[in-house]
């Protein structure tokens, strides 16, 4: 897994609730990815900071927990599926007004059960450009990656 290039800062106009010094929260990310290449964004629960903003799936690192364990604990409460292996894909930091958070992106292409949205929130399947609105700021480069994937696989092919 990569690590992060720079911090990416959520609505930067806004002031932050604390220092440089606040706590780093680390989050597990699952992007699901179909065969027909087609990903999963879910949205924000309701009552949850960013309601309604569209996102990746998963969920904060508890004490002790790797970041495999808790995406597949994550994506068991929240979404209803059992995941098969989570491939560590790239870490992006973001600092949101609320936190400063540690994205641990996984790309996910095997799991079982059908998709349950067990906080109320919604889900898509998206390609590129995604057409849900709005999108949380730390998934926006998850997008820019598919795009230059997308872009590297194209010239390998020429």
């Amino acid at each position: 897994m990569t690590a992060p290039a720079a911090i990416l800062v959520a609505d930067g106009d806004r002031p932050r609730l604390g220092g440089a010094d606040r706590p780093v929260v680390d989050v597990a990310v699952g992007v699901l990815i179909r065969p027909d290449g087609q990903f999963l964004l879910t949205s924000r629960p309701p009552g949850k900071v960013y309601e309604g903003y569209w996102e990746f799936p998963g969920g904060k690192l508890e004490a002790g927990e790797s970041v495999e364990q808790a995406l597949r604990r994550e994506l068991q409460e929240e979404i209803g599926i059992t995941i098969g292996a989570a491939h560590p894909w790239r870490v992006e930091m973001v600092d949101y007004p609320h936190a400063l958070v540690r994205l641990n992106f996984c790309k996910v292409i095997d799991w079982s059960g059908e998709l349950h949205m067990k906080e109320g929130q919604r889900f898509a399947w998206q390609g590129l450009p995604v057409q849900v609105q709005p999108v949380l700021p730390g998934t926006v480069p998850v997008l820019a990656w598919f795009a230059e994937e997308r872009r590297f696989e194209g010239a390998t092919h020429a």
